[in-house]
This record gives C-alpha cells, structure tokens and sequence, in this order.
C-alpha cells in the first residue's frame, strides 16, 4: 500500500487550522480499506465459514482472510491461516475467526474473565466515531474467555473497561474456531441512520511474538486506531434509549484491630447494606451513570510492591468500576485526577459521551474520608468533601485534538481548584506534539489562598526502529492539584529518550540500545535531580527478553546532596505454554529516607530483587508465585555515626502465593497467602520491626460484568499483642500473634437492561 499525502478535516480556528495545514503534506496515509458488512436475517455459524463470500445483504457475512503482522515481520503474511467474517442484524455485530495451528500447541486456558494476555487470542476493534482517536477492543481465547478494553491514541490501554457481549471457543481438530456477538447497546454511537465506523481484526500468537491484524496496521507509523479500515453497510442501528440497573447488595461480618479509639482493642462489626448503580443511555452517544451508596470496597487484593524506604507516595491501581469506566475522558498529559484522591464516596454522578468532533465528560462526588479523619471535637468532624471534574476535547481531524480539565475540591473553608488547557498535534506519520498550561488556586483550611501556575511541552517520535522522546514540565512551587498525582512541585525538568532497534526477523524478534536522561532543578535555580540511564534490550519470540542497563544519578533531600548509581539486569519469558518467568535484579546505592533519630539521612548499599513465576500445570489451574526481597545497608568504611557493630540498615522480603482453579467460565475459586517483614537495625533507621501474615479465599460466579456473586474469607495477622495492663497497650512481639483483621463477606450484584 503506497502512502499519499491528505489534508486533516479541521473545524477550528483559522491559525491553528494554517499551523496544521503546514504539516499536512507529511501526515501520510495508506490507501484506504472498506469493509462492506452485509446485514444477515439470523445469527451465522462457523460452518458458513466455508462458503460465505461478500455478496449482497442476507446472503452471509463477509470472509476477511489477508492478515498481515505488525509484529515480528510488519507487513509479512500471518504465519499461520486465519479467515474471519463479518456481519449484523438489527441488534449484533457478529465476528467469527478460525484458525489453523497445532491444537496441542495453541496457547488456551480456562480462565477468569480476562486473564488471557498469555494465551491465543482473536481481537475486533471497532472506532464507532470513526474519528481516529478512541475505539473499542473485544478479545477471545481460543475457548472463548473474554478480554475487553478501550483504547485511545497517545494514551494506556484501559482494560478497566467491562461491557456486556457473548463469545464461545473451542479447540478443533487443526486449530480452533472462535464467535463473538457484540451487541449495539454495548457500544455507543452517533444516531445517524447509515453508520460508517472504523474496523481492525487481529490474532495474537505469544509463543511466536506474533500480532497480525487485518488490514494491516504497520509500525512504521505512530498511530493505531487512524489505520483501520473503514467499516459500511450498518443501516437502521441504534443503542437506543437504553436503562441500566445494577441493583446490588452487600452482607460483611469482621473482626478488626481499631487504632483510632483512645485504647486500642479488637472491635467486632456486622453490616449488611444495598445500593443501585443506575446507567441511561442519552441520545445514543451520551452515557449518564449514578452511584448510590456506592459499594466501593475491593474484591481483588493489590499486588504486593515495597511500600517503605520511599520518597514519595506508594501507588495502587483504582478498582472501583465507576471511577474507571470511561476513565480516559478526564485524562491529560499531566495527572491532574487521580481518582483514588475520592476515598469513601456515598454517592456519585458521571456524564460522558461524544457528538460529533467534540468528547465531553463530567464527575461529581462526595467524600466521607476527610471529616472521619478529624478529632470527634473539630467543627468539621463527619463533614464530607465534595468533588468535581470536568473535561471537554475538540478533535481536530483525525489524529490531532485540543481540550480543556478543570477539577475542583471543597471541604469546609478549604478549597482547591485546578485547570488545564492541552493539545495534541500529529505532525507527521512518526512525530507528534503535545503540550498543556495548566493553572490552579487553593486555599487552605486556615486561611489565605495561592496561586499557581504548570506548563507541559512534549515532542514524540514513535516508528519502526527510531524512537525519540523529549519533554519539559515547569509546575511553580504554588501549584497544587487537591485531586491530582503529582509527586512534588517547584520543578523544571528536562526529559529526553532516543532508542533505536534492529529488527532481524528470526528467533531474536528485535534488539537495540536506548539512552535517557533527566535533569530537574526548581525556580531558584537550585539542581534537585539528574540522571542517566543506559540500556541494551533483546527481545527473543516466546514474549522473552532481557534487558540491561546502568543509571548514574544525583538527587537533592533534604538540603543534602547524594551521587547515585545503579545497575538492572531483567529478564522475562514465555516460551513455554506452561509456564511464565520474570526476575529482577538491582545493585547499587540509595538514600536511607528514614533514618534513625539523631541521624541525617545517608547513602546507603541497596539490593532488590523480584522473581514470579506462574505455572499452568492444566488447563484450568493457575499457580502464580512472587517474591521480593529488598535490603539497605551502610557502606564499609562511611558509617554514620550510630551505635551498631552492623552494616545492615533494613531487610525487606515479600512473598505471595496464589491459586486460582477455574471450574467453568463463570464459576472460579482463588486462594492468596501473604508473606511481609520488615526486619530494621534501629540504630540506622527509624522502622519498626513488622511481621505480618495474610491470607484470603474468595469464590467467584460471575456471569457478566453486571452479575456476580462473590464470597470472601481474609485474615491478617501480625506481631502484635494487647498488653492486658489498664489501660492496655500494645506492643510488638516475634511472631505474628494477634488477628488485626478477619472478614467475612457476601456480595451479589445483578445487571438488569430495558
């Protein structure tokens, strides 16, 4: 396919529709595909695979067999046949696939809803807008265990995302045979009697590193979605007026460790509560949902990562299904929501949707955290935060946009209020721009207010074998954002990436060095933090790779200054259908944040290393293991000056096993037990010596995304013990001893559509 210069479709004002205008003979574009999807009068079977041709409406769907890798070989055949055809009805979008491979090879699990990156899978990607920017993606495993996400340009894919469709898979004989029913209330669209949209089938091989997509989406551009195919043919659909309710109801009987009364003890406590997530389709495109009374607590644990010896805050991924559907509407190039910021919310309201060139987005919640935070005798304890985002984009063409955030947070007196103005342009087939000016007021809850100010300017080249990253960050020493993720303020900083990769085809798929760097200092022109990283990578077929590289760094804590350095050896693996590996391995030194009182903080030797390993011994077993072990200790012959006749500063291992046992599609099982100590050397740090065991079974029936049954048994225990004295007290001990936390819960939920 030959590129050919075209012109972007700009609706917007005329200098930056000129600036554009510039750039445009660049913007190459392959020869467009059309995709005409007839319209069937019944489901269709896998056996009209055989004869199927694309022929007029209600004579079967059409065949698609010319899929073409982006990855290892980009625009090489599929190595293994694969036909796929597609059609509708008056209420589904129908896609079949069947593909040729050696069953007793083919990478298939019986597994939760999911939980398929390791294995064969057949995607339908489907723009909806066809305006390049968003689209949806639907996956499958060889047995038709789901996988669903949404993916925008320039940003993370959101595997948040759930929806309702149907699937079936099977094993066949020279290969497997996979359907999925998609269906038009799932998705969300204009309400315009003939739909064009934008269409991209793909299969995923993992033992061979293989991606191959129909039509085919090469690397040698930056973009994904403005690649598919252009999809005609679908006539009188609609998602229409749709309701959603999600009654659901929650059951909990714990016993736990209360920390917050004046003598600590073990308090007992049984709730049983019900709430409604409530969603309305509005115009077709715009999507109104509601939480009320909100059962917000998480079924699955967080992975366990190193939460001490961290300068800035540990973070875990949100959970909560309505703060990470539609997530990427109130997404910017600087985090300023991070919706964990909302902690203990009663109720929430969210409009989203998108008309035309522009996505529009709105959130406003409650916050009961704040106020159950302060003594019962502040005027402002029980008092609730109250929260609000707004996002609104105007694309301009396909690949190019400009947008606006504000978020607002206000409790009691205090406030804050926080604004962004960004845009991202493509330049070219491999370059892009983005940059954001951002603006936020606050007032704290004794008075007074500041200003401050923040600007983002990024430059991007993504293509085949050539990658360039440059970006600067100004955020003024004023800057706040109440509902943002922002490590730390008052900083310039310089970021640049230039990496290139050989791609020889064979067993070694590619291979390459990459160098970055980083130089941060803040408005007083004092140096806060530099670094240099240098690193080789291989990637073999089977998802293996290994990595090397080597950082030399310096940072500011403080008023102090420390030189650092480093060396990473990583490496991963799937090569084999029944088994996955990953370890790390970090040497070199860091600074002791926490130092014990009397000392400055120090540099320090530091170690850390990480292995998982997850096996598959059958097809519906799934054993994953994960151990970390973190260590600081002083370096020879620079000691501080503390009583210790040690070099050890703090021991750190973390261990977690976990099994899942899949009895059918719906209906599965996981049991995770938990292993953490923190073994200090008070004469170096200020860490108190931790022990803790945890661990939790939870049985699962989830039938689709809206109805589920969950029931749950965890336990945590740590070295802990109540001294009987009066009033007691408590104090460590060498074993985990004392049951800080046991619950038992009982959760269903239960989807119901009009």
């Amino acid at each position: 396919m030959t590129p050919r210069p075209s012109l972007p479709l700009l609706a917007w004002d005329v200098q930056l529709s000129l600036l554009l205008a510039l750039f445009a003979p660049a913007l190459g574009r392959a020869d467009p595909v059309t995709l005409h999807i007839p319209h069937v009068s019944e489901p269709p079977d896998l056996g009209q695979l055989a004869s199927a041709r694309a022929t007029a409406q209600d004579q079967g769907p059409v065949v698609i067999t010319d899929f073409r890798q982006r990855e290892p070989g980009d625009g090489a055949p599929c190595s293994r046949k694969t036909t796929a055809a597609v059609s509708y009805d008056d209420n589904n979008l129908y896609a079949l696939f069947v593909c040729q491979d050696d069953p007793r090879r083919a990478r298939a699990h019986l597994a939760p809803r999911e939980m398929i990156d390791e294995d064969d899978q057949v995607l339908v990607y489907l723009d909806t807008f066809q305006d390049g920017h968003r689209a949806y993606m639907f996956a499958c495993n060889p047995l038709g265990v789901q996988q669903d996400a949404i993916l925008a340009e320039g940003q993370d894919t959101d595997y948040t995302f759930d929806t309702l469709w149907y699937s079936d898979g099977k094993l066949t004989d020279d290969g497997y045979v996979v359907r999925m029913t998609i269906p038009f209330r799932s998705l969300r669209f204009s309400h315009a009697e003939v739909q064009t949209w934008g269409i991209a089938l793909g299969r995923i091989m993992p033992r061979s590193s293989e991606e191959s997509y129909w039509p085919w989406i090469t690397k040698r551009v930056q973009s994904f979605v403005p690649q598919f195919a252009t999809a005609t043919g679908l006539r009188g659909i609609a998602p229409g007026q749709n309701l959603q309710f999600i009654p659901h109801a929650v059951s909990t009987r714990a016993r736990f460790l209360d920390m917050s009364a004046a003598v600590p003890g073990l308090n007992n406590q049984a709730e049983t509560r019900g709430g409604l997530d409530p969603k309305i389709v509005l115009h077709d495109a715009f999507t109104l949902d509601a939480a009320l009374n909100p059962d917000f607590s998480q079924v699955e644990s967080d992975e366990p990562q190193v939460t001490i010896n961290q300068r800035y805050e540990v973070v875990y991924p949100e959970r909560r299904p309505f703060f990470i559907e539609n997530a990427n509407f109130f997404t910017t190039p600087t985090d300023l929501f991070f919706s964990r910021r909302i902690v203990d919310p009663q109720y929430g309201l969210r409009l989203t949707g998108k008309t035309g060139p522009w996505a529009v987005g709105g959130l406003i919640a409650d916050d009961r955290a704040p106020g159950r935070l302060l003594s019962p005798r502040d005027a402002l304890y029980a008092k609730r935060a109250t929260d609000e985002v707004v996002g609104l984009q105007r694309e301009l063409g396909q690949e190019s946009s400009v947008g606006v955030l504000a978020t607002s947070r206000d409790f009691g007196p205090s406030s804050n209020r926080a604004f962004s103005l960004h845009t991202h342009l493509k330049l070219t087939p491999t370059w892009s721009f983005a940059a954001q000016g951002m603006h936020s007021y606050t007032r704290p809850l004794d008075g007074g207010g500041q200003n401050g100010t923040g600007a983002l300017a990024e430059l991007n080249r993504n293509g085949r074998h050539f990658d360039v990253l440059a970006r600067y960050t100004d955020l003024g020493p004023n800057f706040g954002a109440g509902l943002g993720h922002i490590k730390r303020v008052d900083i310039r900083r310089i970021e640049e990436e230039v990496g290139y990769v050989w791609l020889p085809e064979r067993a070694v798929v590619k291979f390459g060095p990459s160098v970055s760097g980083m130089y941060n200092w803040d408005h007083d022109g004092r140096v806060q933090d530099w670094n240099v990283d240098g690193e080789f990578k291989v990637d073999f077929t089977g998802k293996t790779k290994v990595k090397y590289h080597h950082v030399e760094a310096f940072e500011r804590f403080e008023g102090l200054e420390f030189r650092k350095r480093s060396m990473v050896a990583e490496f991963s693996s799937e090569w084999l259908r029944w088994l996955a590996t990953s370890a790390t391995y970090q040497r070199g030194t860091e600074i002791n944040y926490d130092p014990a009182p009397g000392l400055a903080p120090f540099l320090a030797n530091a170690e850390q290393a990480t292995v998982s390993l997850t096996l598959r011994p059958l097809p519906r077993v799934r054993l994953d293991h994960t151990y970390i072990y973190n260590r600081l200790s002083a370096r020879p012959g620079s000691f501080p000056g503390a009583d210790s006749t040690s070099s050890h500063i703090f021991e750190n291992p973390i261990l977690r096993w976990k099994l899942n046992y899949q009895f059918s599609r719906p209906l599965s099982v996981r049991a995770i037990f938990d292993v953490a100590n923190v073994l200090p050397n008070p004469s170096f740090v200020d860490l108190e010596r931790e022990r803790r065991l945890a661990g939790d079974v939870l049985l699962t029936y989830l039938l689709n995304p809206g109805t589920a049954l969950y029931l749950g048994y965890a336990d945590h225990w740590e070295n802990l013990a109540i001294d009987p004295a009066t009033p007691s007290i408590l104090h460590r001990t060498e074993s985990p001893e004392l049951s800080t936390g046991r619950q038992f819960f009982v959760k269903v939920s239960y989807l119901i559509r009009r």
